[in-house]
């Protein structure tokens, strides 16, 4: 940790797959990074150079483990709190395809059929997040892992309910940064760079 900064906890998204470039839902189909999502981890490497991590927590799927890799970063701990979303039913299906027989359904307020609510998503994150606060008293931590999941992350880490993660768009291999005002108040520090 650098002197006269409080530690930060940094989420890094995995770089660009197949699905996630034409926006279907993964959760636990388990893909490799495209070329793109290779040059997008490196990217993240050449961000974080210099800095160094008490911890490493990582989703267990290859996307993230790939990323972490390829950005320089040991991972120090694999859980399933940082799997993404169960999608359940809409494993693989785009939002668009979901919406063609029901026009009102949102991720955030709805959750999947066979797979998670908001508020499961969020009791994980909940978890992830008390580790991590833990952990960052030791020095920076990151967390890889994926969109959805890790927008749910920034909510929780505020104060928001799961749902507010619909706010906070995250696009494929960024950083974004929680951290605290005043030493003790969680705030956002950068998201979505």
């Amino acid at each position: 940790m650098r002197r006269g900064r409080m530690a930060e906890i940094v989420l890094v998204r995995h770089g660009q797959t197949e699905w996630s470039a034409n926006g279907r839902h993964t959760s636990y189909t388990d893909l490799e990074l495209t070329p793109e999502g290779e040059r997008q981890a490196r990217a993240v490497a050449e961000r974080l150079a210099g800095r160094s991590f008490a911890a490493v927590l990582a989703s267990p799927r290859k996307r993230a483990l790939r990323t972490a890799e390829l950005a320089g970063l040991t991972v120090t701990e694999v859980t399933e709190d940082l799997a993404e979303w169960n999608y359940g039913e809409y494993e693989g299906v785009t939002t668009k395809q979901i919406r063609e027989t029901r026009p009102d359904w949102s991720l955030w307020t709805d959750g999947c059929p066979g797979g998670e609510s908001p508020e499961q998503v969020g009791a994980r994150l909940d978890r992830v997040l008390a580790k991590a606060r833990e952990l960052a008293g030791h020095g920076d931590v990151a967390l890889v892992a994926h969109g959805h999941c890790l927008r749910v992350t920034g909510a929780r880490w505020v104060g928001l309910p799961p749902s507010a993660g619909g706010l906070l768009k995250l696009d494929t291999g960024t950083l974004s940064a929680l951290g605290f005002e005043h030493a003790v108040d969680p705030v956002i520090a950068r998201w979505n760079a």
